[in-house]
């Protein structure tokens, strides 16, 4: 099978070769490593290279999300004036987005007109691909903006679009605050096979209480959440909003969004420590998603932002003694996503098959790891359940992993790339951000009353 490592940049290309030598002499999976290290920028990346759009592996639309997903590990290659040209035209590009439509979360190259489903209503708008609010979507472009920045020193993609896409984004996620009164979405799928997207009430959504965090209406499996507030992706909101502060702060975007940033993000991250945190006959956890009036949804998905991924979002440190506990649940019996098989155990997700795990829930439980054995176990296993392909997938049976979804999934590739460069000691840049003074204080509200047993 070739490898399609030429087509890479000079400087994402040494990348490569340096981490393959280190890979070949260790943990092995060299080969795999560069095709998956190469597999969304060869493959997903359409039109200008300074305004680049990004095709979601084998979905000819652009998701938010997967975008920054799909190209993180090109943080290696940041300082290189031509990958740094590509991903601050993406940052641009998907500030450009979320102007056309803050809830959307998937685009189209253009006023198109293409769409996943004709029967959506409202109906979206010819640049929209598919208009599921998905709460991450939002994060991942303030995340990404602010990590290029902190790693290149570059504040070219942070300018025009970007700076009024952040002042959108703040008024999106305060109004969805207030989700019963306040919010103008809707989503009704009428018809059609996945007619069971549609969101109760009237496209509204079930019934939530205000808590502080801001509303989602789905998940980043783009399935519908049971309840409105999704915790893990409260808790990457927040982190994203440490970073516009910082970039206020350092006089990068305007200062009236850090005062604006800084107040909501005291105000989700309060939201979670009083209705994110659920007791448990183990202690204290957090719930994958709340609604305010009393209902927990104790499980959790391979998507990211997951609970499973807190560490890697920013929002706790590995070691967290409720991060512990969740973690103990999310890869325990009582998460209903949870799969043991013969040749592997990990997350899946109600997106796919019963008992199909997902690769990235396997590189993000090494990523998350504080065990470096897990982790090179978890290497292991992903590379002995490709099914001889040399790829990553979404899903695959514990049991038989020849048996697997979607063969090109550029994400799943990007995220395993991620993990061997760790492994390889040549890790991608992972900026996260100052907690200021005011989030970290309405945090250790949490502590607090963890350590008391609420």
């Amino acid at each position: 099978m070739p490898l399609p490592d030429e087509s890479l940049p000079d400087s994402l290309a040494a990348v490569s070769d340096r981490a393959s030598a280190r890979l070949a002499a260790g943990a092995g999976g060299a080969e795999t490593f560069r095709r998956c290290f190469a597999s969304a920028w060869t493959t997903t990346l359409r039109g200008d290279p300074a305004y680049p759009f990004v095709i979601t592996g084998d979905i000819p639309a652009m998701w938010l999300r997967d975008t920054v997903g799909q190209l993180r590990p090109y943080l290696t290659g940041a300082a290189d004036p031509d990958v740094r040209r590509v991903l601050g035209g993406i940052v641009r590009r998907m500030a450009a987005a979320v102007l056309a439509d803050p809830y959307a979360n998937a685009v189209n190259d253009g006023p198109t007109g293409h769409r996943v489903d004709d029967h959506d209503r409202p109906v979206p708008g010819p640049d929209i691909w598919e208009r599921k609010y998905e709460l991450d979507s939002l994060c991942a472009v303030l995340s990404f903006g602010y990590e290029l920045w902190a790693v290149t020193g570059s504040a070219a993609h942070l300018r025009g679009e970007f700076v009024e896409a952040v002042a959108r984004i703040l008024q999106v996620w305060r109004v969805e605050q207030d989700h019963e009164r306040a919010s103008p979405y809707r989503f009704e799928r009428i018809d059609g096979p996945f007619r069971g997207d549609t969101l109760e009430r009237g496209g509204l959504g079930t019934p939530v209480a205000r808590t502080g965090m801001t509303w989602s209406g789905f998940r980043p499996s783009d399935d519908r959440c049971t309840y409105g507030y999704l915790v893990p992706a409260n808790a990457a909101a927040v982190v994203a909003l440490d970073g516009v502060v910082e970039l206020c702060e350092r006089g990068v975007l305007p200062g009236h969004l850090g005062a604006e940033a800084l107040d909501l993000a005291v105000e989700i991250a309060t939201g979670i420590v009083h209705h994110g945190v659920v007791p448990t006959p183990a202690g204290p956890i957090y719930a994958y998603e709340v609604d305010g009036l009393g209902g927990a949804n104790l499980m959790d998905d391979a998507n990211a932002p997951s609970l499973l991924s807190l560490p890697y979002l920013g929002w706790c440190a590995a070691d967290d003694p409720i991060y512990r506990r969740t973690r103990a649940f999310v890869l325990g019996d009582g998460n209903p996503y949870f799969y043991r098989g013969k040749h592997a155990s990990g997350v899946g997700s109600p997106h796919t098959p019963h008992r199909y795990a997902w690769p990235m829930a396997l590189c993000m439980q090494a990523l998350t790891a504080s065990d470096q054995r897990e982790a090179e176990h978890l290497y292991a296993t992903l590379l002995a359940t490709d099914a001889g392909t040399g790829q990553m997938h979404e899903g695959f049976d514990v049991d038989d992993p020849g048996a697997f979804t979607r063969p090109w999934f550029a994400w799943a590739n990007s995220l395993f790339a991620e993990l061997a460069l760790r492994l390889a000691d040549l890790p991608v840049p992972r900026p996260i951000p100052p907690v200021p003074a005011a989030v970290a204080a309405a945090m250790r509200a949490m502590s607090t009353g963890a350590a008391a047993g609420r």
